[in-house]
């Protein structure tokens, strides 16, 4: 690393301006982490587990079932991550695509079917929760988005499944559109995706890559339909889909047609996008993200990353916490990742330093400046927007700044 550093007061500027703007077009990509900074009561932390956790509950909640303890011994003669629900869950899809009337590893159709629908009625049974109050970092986020009118709607991309947002934006009444339309049987229409210009702009638009719990995949008269329902149904044939494997036609379009959205939104001009609570370590959708990017310079992608650049294990060994996010930031000029104590900018890998003095308290407060331990003359600081519940705290300091906006204009 060179000796220069990144003035995180300036950066922070930069992203407020950006934030700021109604004519531009600005979307949010949220992920796995975001739920994790959901403050609740003390023993009730956190509100829906990280995948290591989830993957214990479901393991223990199927431990007694036969099916399920000889799946785990075929992940691990496959050598697939046993402690990842989502390689589990497409590890089982994957057998269900050759398994057609026949036996794979010693599984029936048959056992595929149940072990599927078994597993993810464990994952809706755990994701299917509210936020405790109206105060949380989504509401907090649904208030900036309707804070102004927009000439260019806000959009929201999320891999995860909950419904969390959605639960948030109509605690708030902030209108949204999914790709569903209907009121009984909210079917997926694809042409209201790619003509979404045509929807109302005060609208936000939320894409869920990896599919919802309310989301089912039905068979009527030899067609399966895949439609959202208002109700969470728990023996029904949740669309789920944590990794872009080659579904049949009928669960792959509504993904195909999303990761499309993400790439259309990325190559609009000079559009920018946050990315909160992903750790890059989906290839599928990091090819999006760059592909997009390289092919729209005017564009930009901020990656903001909980915790410190180096990850320390319980052996004291230094390891980089994100290793993808950093690989491509260095080669991509337009996405950048800002962790606790390291800014990758521009491709420059650099240490937070406050050089610039003249900010204000709500750029500030944002900022901890430290001592270098090897040498307390040096200060570095820690930017931590990394945290969902700290971004959006940022977020709410540009409320009142946005309506003054524009009022101005």
């Amino acid at each position: 690393m060179s000796g220069s550093y990144h003035d995180p007061i300036r950066h922070l500027e930069y992203l407020r301006q950006s934030l700021s703007q109604d004519n531009k077009p600005i979307g949010f990509f949220l992920s796995a982490g975001c739920p994790l900074a959901v403050p609740m009561e003390n023993g009730e932390w956190p509100l829906i587990p990280d995948i290591k956790k989830l993957t214990e509950w479901v393991r223990a909640e199927l431990k007694d079932d036969e099916t399920f303890k000889l799946l785990i011994k075929e992940l691990e003669k496959a050598k697939i991550d046993i402690n990842n629900i989502e390689d589990i869950l497409s590890f089982i899809r994957d057998m269900l695509q050759v398994a057609k009337g026949n036996n794979v590893r010693g599984f029936t159709e048959a056992q595929l079917i149940n072990l599927e629908k078994n597993v993810c009625k464990k994952i809706v049974k755990k994701m299917n929760v509210l936020l405790p109050n109206k105060e949380t970092p989504f509401h907090i986020l649904g208030k900036w988005i309707s804070s102004i009118d927009r000439k260019i709607p806000i959009e929201i991309f999320t891999t995860n499944y909950d419904m969390l947002i959605e639960q948030a934006l109509e605690d708030l009444e902030v209108p949204y559109f999914d790709g569903f339309v209907g009121a009984r049987k909210a079917f997926f229409d694809l042409r209201a995706v790619v003509e979404s210009k045509l929807i109302p702009e005060h609208w936000t638009r939320y894409w869920k890559i990896h599919g919802s719990i309310n989301w089912y995949l039905e068979e009527l008269n030899g067609q399966k339909k895949v439609y959202r329902s208002s109700e969470i149904k728990e023996n029904e044939s949740h669309l789920i889909y944590p990794s872009h494997l080659k579904y049949e036609q009928s669960r792959k379009m509504p993904y195909l047609a999303l990761i499309d959205q993400l790439g259309s939104f990325i190559r609009q001009k000079s559009s920018f996008l946050v990315i909160s609570g992903y750790s890059f370590n989906d290839e599928h959708l990091n090819n999006t993200i760059i592909n997009a990017l390289k092919a729209n310079p005017t564009a930009m992608a901020l990656g903001l990353m909980n915790e410190t650049y180096m990850n320390k294990n319980n052996k004291n060994k230094l390891s980089e916490r994100y290793p993808q996010a950093y690989k491509h930031a260095k080669n991509q000029h337009n996405l950048n990742i800002w962790t606790y104590d390291i800014g990758i900018i521009g491709t420059n890998e650099c240490e937070w330093k406050k050089c610039k003095e003249d900010a204000d308290e709500d750029i500030l407060r944002f900022i901890e400046v430290n001592k270098k331990e090897e040498d307390p003359d040096i200060e570095t600081a820690l930017l931590k927007l990394g945290d969902f519940f700290l971004f959006t705290s940022f977020l709410k300091t540009l409320i009142g700044a946005n309506k003054e906006y524009q009022n101005d204009k």
